[in-house]
Parts: structure tokens; C-alpha cells; sequence
């Protein structure tokens, strides 16, 4: 008797972009729920995010980068350099692009540095948001600038496009063991996890530049005799001035901002929470490796 093993497939795909382009929402898209941080604001994503999809017998393990903007700060350098990080690893490619913005020099930069890349797919989303018309130089001018497999036209947002491209992007992947089990998961620690969602709160309520300038950690995760988990978080800033914006008058805001992140806990895990908030000011966050290291970034010094 001749037994025949099943072929299997796995491999990586690298999303990158400019800053709001619709990675994030892209990516809670695919995997049917929120794993990922969206916001009108730029530059909320600053984690390599890593989610499983199964499409048929192929494992497709997207990683979400951070989006590529010119860097002012050492945080704002370590994100670039995990977006870019992430292409040395990855079996394809896919460049995601604001159709409502055209092709900007942001997009003609990255383009230039996956040229090498074998896989390269690009992602027009947004599209429902223009005419046609418009969308027609834009991907002859793509074509022109690298050698790109596929141009998808898709709405993130309304899930327009998305499975047709899951379905090419599969055809790419390498026959190889199943990376991770053959599930849809997410592949992030659960205390950064749980960070994120509260940082995505602080996005929420809190405007201007202050949100970049904070940091998000959970301490400790505690499940009492009833099932219900206590969770401790702190959310790091860097003055007093900056403490008081976040607790808001008579701690309304910071209220709001624990109500908002408890209840997506709940939803997103199926359990019980109480989520304790603490604010602390610590003047040189930015600069201690051990924040960096915690979401997953290169500190450089």
C-alpha cells in the first residue's frame, strides 16, 4: 500500500504602507475581528503584528508593520526599521496604497526598495471612495515603477476585493509544514495585546502629538476565584502636564478611556474584566530599551 502525503503550504506576507493607508483595517478584515489598532490618526501601528488565515490548505501569515513615514524620534525610527525588517523575511509582498491620495513619493520610495522582491502585490484601497477614471493612471503608473504581480482594487472597509485577493496571494505561498497550527489566530503576546487596546483608546480621546508620546504596558493579569480577570496597566508619560491631560478633570477622561478599552477586552476575549489604570509620569520612556523590546523593536542607541 502507497501512502501519499498531503502537500501543505505556509509562508509570510509582508504588508507595508504609509501611514493610514488601511493596513490595519485591511488586517481585521481578513481575520474577521479586531487585532490591530485603527485610528484616523497616523502612526498608531508600531508593532510587527502576526495573523494566521487559512485559505483552503494554504497558511497565509500576514504580518502588519508599522507604517513608513520619515522618522523625527528613536521610536519613530525603530517602527520604520521593523516595517522594513519584515521584508527580509517575507514570501510576498503587499504594498498597500490610498487610492484617495495617488501615488505619492512615499509610495514610489517603497516601491523602489521591494523591487528585488519576487512577489510584490499592490493593494489599491479606498477605491469606492473615487471615480474610476482615476483609478486607471494610477495603476499604469504603479506598472511602470516596479515589477508588480497583481494590482487588487479593494475596500478594506467594506470587504470589496478582499477574498478574490487572499485567493491570489495564496497561489504564492511555498510548499512547506504548517508554520503555526491550522487555525485563524493571531500570533501576539497577550500583555501587548491588551496593551493595544487601551493605547487605541488614548488615540481615541486624546489629540494632537500627545498620543505618541505615551506608552502602554500591562503589569499583571490576575483571575480571580469567579473567572473575572483584573488588569493592571500603566499608561507612561512624559510630564505632569501630560498626566493631568490623560486623567482628565476629576479623572473623567481616564474614565472613559479604561470603560472603552474594558469593554473591547470583553468582547474580543469572551470573559469577565476589570481593567485598573494607573498613570505615571517617567520623563525618559523613549529612551530605555526595555520599552522597545516589549512591543517587539530594535532599540537603537
Amino acid at each position: 500500500m502507497v501512502f501519499r502525503m498531503t502537500k501543505t503550504y505556509s509562508g509570510f506576507i509582508a504588508i507595508i504602507g504609509p501611514t493610514n493607508a488601511g493596513k490595519s483595517t485591511l488586517i481585521n478584515q481578513i481575520m474577521g475581528r479586531k487585532v490591530s489598532i485603527v485610528s484616523h490618526k497616523v502612526q498608531t501601528t508600531r508593532t510587527n503584528l502576526r495573523a494566521v488565515k487559512m485559505v483552503g490548505d494554504k497558511q497565509l501569515i500576514f504580518v502588519d508593520t508599522p507604517g513608513v513615514f520619515r522618522p523625527k524620534r528613536r521610536l519613530d525610527t525603530a517602527m520604520v526599521g521593523a516595517a522594513m525588517d519584515a521584508l527580509s523575511d517575507a514570501d510576498a509582498v503587499l504594498l498597500v496604497v490610498d487610492a484617495t491620495h495617488g501615488i505619492t513619493d512615499t509610495i514610489r520610495n517603497l516601491l523602489t526598495k521591494t523591487q528585488n522582491t519576487e512577489n510584490l502585490f499592490v493593494a489599491l484601497n479606498k477605491v469606492d471612495a473615487i471615480s474610476k477614471g482615476n483609478l486607471l493612471p494610477m495603476v499604469a503608473e504603479l506598472s511602470n515603477l516596479a515589477k508588480i504581480k497583481e494590482i487588487f482594487m479593494i475596500s478594506a472597509l467594506k470587504n470589496d476585493g478582499v477574498n478574490e485577493m487572499l485567493n491570489a496571494l495564496a497561489t504564492v505561498m511555498p510548499e512547506s509544514p504548517y508554520l503555526f497550527d491550522a487555525a485563524d489566530a493571531v500570533d501576539v503576546p497577550d500583555n501587548l495585546y491588551l496593551a493595544e487596546l487601551t493605547r487605541e483608546k488614548i488615540y481615541k480621546y486624546i489629540h494632537q502629538e500627545l498620543p505618541y508620546h505615551i506608552n502602554v504596558v500591562t503589569e499583571k493579569v490576575d483571575v480571580d476565584p469567579d473567572g473575572v480577570l483584573d488588569i493592571y496597566q500603566k499608561i507612561v508619560v512624559q510630564s505632569d502636564a501630560h498626566k493631568k491631560i490623560v486623567i482628565g478633570r476629576g479623572g473623567e477622561l481616564l474614565k472613559k478611556i479604561g470603560t472603552d478599552a474594558r469593554h473591547d477586552i470583553q468582547d474580543q476575549w469572551g470573559v469577565n474584566a476589570r481593567l485598573h489604570l494607573f498613570v505615571r509620569v517617567e520623563e525618559n520612556w523613549e529612551n530605555v530599551a526595555e520599552n522597545y523590546t516589549d512591543q517587539g523593536l530594535e532599540f537603537k542607541k
